[in-house]
């Protein structure tokens, strides 16, 4: 039966590919399309905001698979093609150009794209950019040959990256929150001011409590920023990273339940039992945290897909790992494992020292570890992971000393 069906795959990106992979990795011999609106074969995002942008990386290094890959496993791969609609009842996608294609089993990774600056005049001139795909990055990397200094609109993790890149390319940058430091909704303010500091000792300018009023522009292209009180900054080229919204419109459309993303159980299947969602745009029901989350980092692209196509071929599977990304700017590189939000956590214990910026930080609530960051040391991350997944109570002195190996504060 299984090799007379046919599952499509909405979104050709690293969700996608991973998808792709491990349905023929679990023996599926049936038909597999992969349909994106991208021009490119699925590529990792993280280098497009570090190694790729800065010119550490060559292009062919950020591909998933060689193109021939694909053919290879008998994937039928289709780019430059936007799925416009599902019927659900016909189980049928249609594509751009009118083509319907049916499905036995339909995944949606179809991702997230960048919150645009609405409302703000000047918005849509040239040389205002966004940064979601490859050839945006290249964008950027141009702006970054040919600007002496450009403004960067957002304090987050995109922002402060290419902030970084930008200044290791000689171009003078700035930075503008919306509130009192960068990553604060993140880190709170104990661990926050480490990434402002950072930045600030590598010459960039931060505006604090800055909104954007107006994109100033001279001969269609941008020429800077004016802010609610009235300051001009110039610039040759203004970067937006202000968050991201799951792509949604199409599950939406066919009925599927959306609410900050396509709404999954832990086997990432919707509420329709035939279709799945993975990656940037699953809000998942988390079995470790009891609650839906839904994740905007690399590694639930990377490993979501795995569980969706278990599920999509009938077997029994569940996505339970812990929440996990990471960052490198400057000389600076930090993972963070678990989930904590603001409001969740009544404590920061620091093991290690901020000012050298070689620490591991941990998020706690009730003694329990809710997340775990490592800045600058190693090999410890895993550790981490167990101490989230644990549950247990732990000493916060314990937790705080240098000389207690972290595979020492549990019982199991």
């Amino acid at each position: 039966m299984m090799a007379q069906s046919t599952f499509v795959i909405v979104g050709a990106s690293l969700a996608g590919a991973k998808a792709a992979e491990a349905l023929r990795g679990n023996g599926f011999d049936g038909r597999i399309l992969l349909i994106g609106d991208d021009p490119d074969p699925p590529y990792e995002r993280p280098p497009l905001s570090k190694g790729y942008l800065m010119g550490k990386q060559d292009r062919e290094t950020i591909f998933v698979h060689p193109s021939q890959w694909y053919a290879d496993q008998g994937i039928d791969l289709r780019l430059n093609t936007t799925v416009t609609a599902i019927d659900r009842d016909r189980k049928a996608v249609t594509v751009s150009g009118g083509k319907t294609i049916g499905y036995d089993k339909l995944l949606l990774v179809t991702g997230a794209s960048p919150h645009r600056l609405a409302g703000v005049p000047g918005a849509d001139l040239d040389s205002v950019l966004y940064l979601r795909r490859v050839g945006d990055c290249e964008r950027i990397q141009r702006t970054f040959r040919s600007a002496s200094r450009i403004v960067l609109v957002g304090g987050g993790w995109i922002g402060l990256e290419v902030a970084a890149a930008a200044r290791e390319a000689g171009v003078e940058a700035t930075v503008l929150v919306a509130g009192e430091l960068p990553l604060l909704r993140v880190l709170g303010p104990q661990i926050a001011p480490v990434f402002a500091d950072l930045h600030r000792e590598h010459d960039v300018d931060l505006r604090l409590g800055a909104r954007v009023t107006e994109i100033v522009g001279e001969s269609e292209k941008a020429a800077g920023v004016r802010l609610a009180d009235g300051t001009r900054i110039d610039a040759d080229a203004v970067v937006v990273g202000i968050g991201a919204t799951p792509n949604t419109q199409l599950a939406a459309e066919s009925g599927l339940q959306v609410n900050n993303g396509v709404v999954v159980d832990a086997s990432l299947r919707t509420s329709d039992p035939d279709i799945y969602a993975a990656g940037d745009v699953a809000n998942a029901l988390h079995p470790m945290l009891g609650k839906h989350i839904r994740v905007e980092h690399w590694a639930n692209a990377l490993h979501q897909p795995g569980t969706a196509a278990r599920s999509m071929l009938g077997e029994p599977a569940f996505y339970d790992r812990v929440p996990y990304f990471f960052t490198d700017q400057y000389d600076l590189g930090m993972e963070y494992a678990g989930y904590a939000e603001p409001g969740s956590y009544e404590d920061v214990v620091v093991r290690g020292d901020l000012a050298s910026r070689e620490f591991i930080a941990f998020w706690l609530a009730d003694g329990r570890v809710l997340a775990g960051m490592n800045v600058n040391i190693w090999d410890v991350n895993d550790a981490i992971q167990h101490l989230v997944r644990s549950g247990e109570q732990i000493d916060r002195d314990r937790l705080a000393d240098p000389d207690l190996p972290l595979e020492q504060l549990t019982a199991g």
